[in-house]
């Protein structure tokens, strides 16, 4: 089975592991990696479904990166498998307001399933996000989640955080050109700034023990996987994907 996500800038890659080889060959001739992860090869060596990556990168962010504590307030913005893994790690977490951001309302059912106690779509208001937020929650989130890959959305979750000890994770991959300013006083005052890279956990000994957490009940992703194709469907996956009509689709093989 294989699971959907996208890389940012998927032209630099050449299709080869790191050693620069390719693990299989057909008819003598290599197969090559699809953005150095997988192949459409009839048997091929992949990550664990979900776990493998979009899940542990947002359920990590909040709970390795962000260290979520009890009681906390969190925004996240962008609803996708990413954005909704947050939340999860928001919630185990044991924050107490976990506030759901994204363009597309239709997503907001699905967050609160999750976890999210509000969800707000930025078009529903006539000022910035970050405003509302700051509003909403009486001087900022303690803890606010990017998981889009916007540079302005960044901007937007860093100013939506307390002035004074709010911190900021971001966890979407931005297009590699791309930059980020900001006033020097958003940091001054006490505000934070990181960033997640696969939720902080070290695969070869953290995989095992999220999927121990998972078989015990921890937290329950299951709802992530929207769809599951069969493998001769993959346009329809990647269509259902481009409409935000889905998740995370599994095909079959």
């Amino acid at each position: 089975m294989i699971s959907f996500h996208f890389l940012n800038s998927l032209g630099k890659y050449n299709g080869v592991l790191l050693d620069n080889t390719t693990r299989f060959t057909c008819k003598g001739k290599p197969v090559h990696n699809f953005v150095t992860s997988s192949t459409f090869s009839e048997y091929t060596v992949v990550d664990v479904c979900l776990i493998g990556c979009g899940f542990s990168t947002g359920y990590g962010s909040a709970v390795n990166t962000a260290k979520v504590k009890p009681g906390s307030t969190c925004a996240v913005f962008g609803l996708g498998g990413v954005g909704l893994s947050v939340i999860i790690g928001c919630k185990v977490a044991g924050a107490s307001r976990i506030i759901a951001v994204d363009l597309n309302s239709d997503k907001f059912a699905k967050a609160k399933e999750f976890g999210a106690t509000e969800c707000i779509n930025p078009k529903d208001y006539d000022r910035p996000i970050d405003e509302v937020l700051t509003e909403m929650t009486e001087d900022g989130v303690d803890y606010a989640f990017e998981v889009i890959g916007n540079t302005g959305v960044m901007q937007s979750a860093f100013k939506s955080t307390h002035f004074g000890c709010g911190k900021t994770v971001i966890v979407g991959l931005a297009p590699s050109t791309a930059t980020i300013t900001f006033d020097p006083m958003l940091v001054l005052t006490g505000r934070v700034l990181t960033g997640a890279f696969f939720g902080g956990w070290k695969g070869k000994d953290d995989v095992p023990k999220i999927v121990s957490d998972y078989i015990n009940n921890k937290f329950e992703f299951d709802g992530l996987i929207t769809h599951r194709l069969p493998f001769e469907k993959i346009n329809e996956a990647f269509e259902l994907l481009r409409k935000g009509e889905s998740i995370r689709t599994v095909l079959s093989f």
